[in-house]
């Protein structure tokens, strides 16, 4: 039987624009979604990004900021969950001086193929 929980201790970040990413699940085939921890401080030049062929569901686990989303800006927090529409443009800025950690989750077993930066910066002075 394959192993199924994954330990913090286990898991690799690869670094991403303005944030920092881990996928508990790489691997498993017999998933048809995608699972990401994210974890990233605030940063002036954050850039936009897409999941073309998914919606996105996001559990803020620590912080406070703000879910940039086609332009409009939304006040997130700890233990807030929101929900992204697939092909939609966002990022999510930590307030200054917080760090936020994320988990996003994603009914698509591949997000490498589901992930789309996009060129440019969200002001994240507004």
């Amino acid at each position: 039987m394959k192993r199924r929980v994954r330990k913090s201790a286990e898991l690799r970040f690869k670094a991403l624009p303005g944030r920092d990413s881990a996928d508990p699940f790489d691997g498993e085939k017999d998933a048809n979604l995608s699972v990401r921890i994210v974890k990233m401080s605030a940063d002036p030049e954050r850039s936009p990004h897409v999941h073309p062929h998914s919606a996105e569901a996001v559990y803020v686990v620590a912080g406070s900021g703000t879910l940039w989303l086609e332009g409009e800006r939304i006040p997130v927090e700890r233990g807030d969950t929101f929900l992204i529409p697939a092909g939609a443009k966002h990022a999510t800025l930590p307030d200054a001086d917080v760090d936020m950690e994320l988990i996003c989750f994603f009914p698509h077993p591949d997000l490498s193929q589901n992930l789309l930066e996009l060129p440019g910066q969200v002001d994240t002075h507004e």
